[in-house]
Order: structure tokens, then C-alpha cells, then sequence
């Protein structure tokens, strides 16, 4: 299960009904089933399923705001928390847009995402006029006056966004950069935690999601920070193009996991050429579910939260010319084939009528297959392997294996898989996206970190 801290929301599961008199808000019960939203289905498995908000379209869209309700256990403020909207003359704070949100998020038992505190872009004019001791007070007064304000409130908070460019591995040449130097990283860091010692920092950003520069260098940043006590977490923004899912996405992120971060999902959404197709809006769908499955197999992914929530919604036709298509749900709130993926990735789906559970066909019967552990990286402390699985005759529609440590060897964390381990003896069976696999032909499963001896271990496939 999921760590949390302390001021975490306590969720409730089954029927909600909420009337927000307060706020002129008025609600409507959507959860028939208890797997039947995505809501009930990630809360159930312990991680958060968030969705960015217009706090525009909250107050005056019911439709949107009762989707927001129903099918997400957390927000985050898409704008109204950035620093031209929280402090646009110095010294002036306005909370008021965010009050609303954070309102919304406690009237509902969502929990709120706090989105940024540091960042180059959308900040005002007067900011970016300042340098040295000037420019390093007023992003402590920034820092300290907001994350007090929403103290109790915000479980965490992205304290620098997109610090390192797009060139090699960089950090980006910002007005925070030129006017305080390469440590002023750290330093909001400092602030951060002193203004709020529980909520949890992170660090976000774009095109970080697969292993590359620009990742390796947001992991030499982390691990400085691991050192100094100041980092709790590490965003993956995943703004991805149909297909593009990196192939070594759960292997980056589950890096991060272990420095002992929290990794998290902050911002997904798969753009499409437009118009989109049928063929394409399925291939969306398996992305989707592939990016879900990696945080589902990572016990320290915290959860994966969606920029927007209809397709209208989304900023991605007005930066990227001919692309669109990038959400969970039509223009009118209908889910897409991406939401019901995302949904069955969770563990939920339409439920029996009277338990909730989700409802499951018995898989069906293959022709046998093998598999094989192969160590790919060796710290000596620490070891990563990756199985792979081999189809007979037939092919395979699900595949449990099985085998038998030779030297008290052990398991610490693991992706793509659901694992069990009794003594020398472990159990893993697909998650299933990856439980397919053609006649004859191999796939790469899952891989996992081991400690101990990296002998490999003989292992046992049984076809489902």
C-alpha cells in the first residue's frame, strides 16, 4: 500500500452524495458501483487518480464539476496556484481562486496537489526584475506566505518546475538561474520545508519520463537533495504522442523509487494526430493503461493525475498544430476507450450489481510457455532483472511463474507484475496488458531489484 503522511484525507468508500451550500454547489451521486469510477477503483488499491482543474469551468460547468467529484480522487489546480495568480504585484497575495479549489478537493475527500511554487514561466513582471538578495527574498516570501496559507491543506507541492532545459542534461538558463546561481534549487527546497515540514516536495517536469539526459540529470539533483533531507518526491509530467510510451519508463521511475522517492505521474496526456480514428483512440487506450500499469506495479508511484479532463479542455491544440485528441473523456463528458482502459488497469470496471466487484471471466486455457531471468545491472549491493516469457504452440493469454531463490536472494521492489514471496520460494503472475503473448514469440515482462547473491534462479511457466 501506498505511505502516506500523516494529514492525508481518509477516503470513503461506496455512495457519495455531497451539497456544497457554501460554495453554491450542488452534486450529484454517481458512484453505482464501487469499482464502476475511477475514483473508487484507485482508492481501493491505495494510489490517487488526479485530474488538473479550471477552477472557471469548476464553478460554472456542472457537468465538469461532477466528473471531477465522481471520477478522481485528487486535483490540482491547472493555473490559479502559479505565482502570477497567487502574488501578481509583491507583496499582494491572492488565494482566493485556490480557496476554491482547496473547498472543492475537502468537500469532496479529494486530496489537492499543490502546482508550483518555482517556475520560469507564468511569473510576474516584477519577479523577473530582480536579482541577487532581492530576487532570493521574494522567492522565500513566496514560498513561506503560500505553502502557510494552505498548511494542512496541500499533501504536497511541486517547490521547482522544470529546472533543467531541453539541451543536454542543462539546467534551464531562467531569470531564477541568472539571478541566484545553480543553488537556488536547494534553497526553495530550504524554504519549503521549513514552511511546511509535512507536506511532501517535489520536483517536476517534462520529457524526463524514459531514461536520457535530461532524467540522469534531474537524478544527480535528486540524489543531492536525498542527502540534505529535502526530498520527498519526483514528478513525471508524461505530455506523450500516441506510441511514444518510453520503453524504459517503469525502469526510469522505479530509479527514483529507489533513493527512497516517492515518483508520481503529474500531468498525462497522448496527444493524436487529428482528426483521430477509431484504430487510434484504441492505441491511445493501451497507451493509457501502460502508463497506469507501470505506477499500479511501483509501490512508491503515489498516483498518476491527468492535465485536463475533457479533450476541449486541454491546452494541447493551442501548442501543438493538427494534435488533439489527448484526455479521458469526449467533449460532453462521455469516457473514451482511454477511460475504460485506465479504469480496468485500476481494478475496477462495471462491478456486480450487488457486491461492486468487478466481474471476471475465467482466462482461458494456452499451450504452455517458458521463461527466463536475466540480469541487466549488477550494483553489488543491488541487482535489476528483467523476465521475459516465451510462448508455445497457441500462444499465451496469461502466465503465472513460479521458482526458487538458490541463495536466500529476495525481492525489494518490482514492475509490471503482481509478486509474492514466502521465503525462498516466489510467485509472479501479468497484470494483465502484458499477459499476452503471441505463439512462438517472446516478450520482456517485468523486471524487478533483488538483493543478495544475483545468481539466476530456474523458472517455471504456466500458461493460463
Amino acid at each position: 500500500m501506498l505511505q502516506t503522511r500523516t494529514r492525508r484525507r481518509a477516503w470513503i468508500a461506496g455512495f457519495v452524495t455531497v451539497v456544497m451550500a457554501s460554495a453554491g454547489f450542488l452534486l450529484s451521486s454517481q458512484f453505482a458501483h464501487a469499482q464502476s469510477t475511477l475514483r473508487a477503483a484507485a482508492t481501493a488499491i491505495g494510489k490517487d487518480i488526479g485530474v488538473a482543474v479550471d477552477v472557471g469551468k469548476l464553478q460554472n460547468d456542472s457537468t465538469y464539476r461532477n466528473l471531477v467529484a465522481t471520477e478522481f480522487n485528487s486535483v490540482t489546480a491547472e493555473n490559479v496556484m502559479k505565482m502570477d495568480t497567487v502574488q501578481p504585484s509583491q507583496g499582494q497575495f491572492n488565494f482566493g481562486p485556490g480557496d476554491t479549489l482547496v473547498d472543492f478537493a475537502q468537500q469532496n475527500d479529494q486530496s489537492v496537489y499543490g502546482h508550483t511554487l518555482v517556475w520560469h514561466s507564468q511569473a510576474p513582471g516584477w519577479v523577473r526584475n530582480l536579482s541577487g538578495d532581492a530576487l532570493r527574498q521574494a522567492m522565500q516570501d513566496h514560498i513561506t506566505t503560500t505553502m502557510n496559507h494552505w498548511e494542512g491543506d496541500i499533501f504536497a507541492w511541486d517547490v521547482v518546475n522544470e529546472v533543467v532545459g531541453d539541451d543536454n542534461g542543462q539546467l534551464r538558463d531562467s531569470f531564477w538561474l541568472q539571478g541566484l546561481g545553480e543553488g537556488y534549487i536547494a534553497q526553495a527546497f530550504q524554504y519549503a520545508r521549513q514552511a511546511d515540514s509535512e507536506a511532501d516536495l517535489y520536483m517536476n517536469d517534462y520529457s524526463i519520463d524514459g531514461i536520457n539526459a535530461k532524467s540522469d540529470r534531474y537524478y544527480q539533483l535528486a540524489q543531492g537533495l536525498v542527502e540534505q533531507g529535502l526530498l520527498d518526491g519526483m514528478g513525471f509530467q508524461a505530455h506523450l504522442i500516441l506510441g511514444q510510451v518510453p520503453g524504459d519508463m517503469e525502469a526510469n521511475l522505479q530509479r527514483f523509487a529507489d533513493l527512497g522517492l516517492k515518483v508520481r505521474v503529474t500531468e498525462l496526456d497522448i496527444r493524436i494526430d487529428m482528426p483521430a480514428d477509431s484504430n487510434e483512440l484504441q492505441r491511445q487506450a493501451q497507451d493509457f493503461e501502460r502508463v497506469v500499469d507501470i505506477c499500479k506495479g511501483i509501490a512508491d508511484c503515489s498516483g498518476v493525475t491527468v492535465w485536463g479532463l475533457r479533450d476541449g479542455d486541454s491546452w494541447v491544440p493551442d501548442v501543438f498544430d493538427g494534435q488533439g485528441a489527448p484526455l479521458l473523456f469526449n467533449d460532453d463528458g462521455s469516457p473514451k476507450p482511454a477511460h475504460t482502459a485506465v479504469l480496468e488497469a485500476l481494478g475496477g470496471g462495471e462491478g456486480d450489481p450487488t457486491t461492486g466487484a468487478p466481474t471476471t471471466s475465467p482466462p482461458p486455457t494456452g499451450a504452455g510457455c517458458s521463461a527466463a531471468i536475466e540480469v541487466v545491472n549488477d550494483w553489488g549491493s543491488g541487482w535489476q532483472a528483467n523476465v521475459s516469457v516465451t510462448a508455445g504452440d497457441g500462444g499465451v493469454n496469461g502466465w503465472t511463474l513460479d521458482w526458487t531463490w538458490p541463495d536466500g536472494q529476495s525481492i525489494s521492489s518490482s514492475w509490471n507484475v503482481d509478486i509474492a514471496q514466502t521465503g525462498s520460494s516466489v510467485t509472479a503472475s501479468d497484470v494483465g496488458w502484458n499477459g499476452t503473448v503471441a505463439s512462438g514469440q517472446t516478450r520482456e515482462a517485468f523486471g524487478f531489484v533483488g538483493s543478495g547473491s544475483s545468481a539466476e534462479p530456474a523458472v517455471t511457466c504456466t500458461a493460463l
